[in-house]
């Protein structure tokens, strides 16, 4: 895999992510928060974009989710901290470290074409 391959594929992953959590976090806080209506029907706009931004990447769907699941996890905890100001614990940290990784081997390692 080329580095402009990987570089666009992160850079996927990290949009995904971006709307997934957004999206979701709009609709959460529309809900629970009792915001206004519209923030949580703008949240399922952008949900529905997360799930279009995924079709971009060039692993199967499988492959793709599974990898996206580590990033998501990591995101989420990131958001948590900078939105809702709950800094991640040293467990946090170590289980974001090891998904990532495991998101890593799933999306990028070298696999023999049949």
């Amino acid at each position: 895999m080329t580095k402009e391959i990987i570089f666009r594929t992160i850079a996927l992953f990290l949009l995904a992510g971006f709307c997934e959590i957004g999206g979701g976090y709009m609709i959460w806080t529309a809900i629970k928060d009792k915001q206004p209506m519209w923030i949580g029907i703008l949240g399922a706009i952008i949900l529905a974009v997360y799930g279009m931004i995924a079709t971009l990447q060039p692993a199967n769907f499988g492959r793709t989710y599974a990898a996206y699941g580590g990033i998501f996890v990591a995101m989420s905890l990131l958001w948590g901290w900078k939105v809702d100001k709950i800094k991640p614990d040293m467990y946090d940290v170590i289980g974001a470290i090891v998904v990532l990784l495991g998101a890593a081997i799933i999306f990028y390692a070298p696999r023999k074409v049949m």
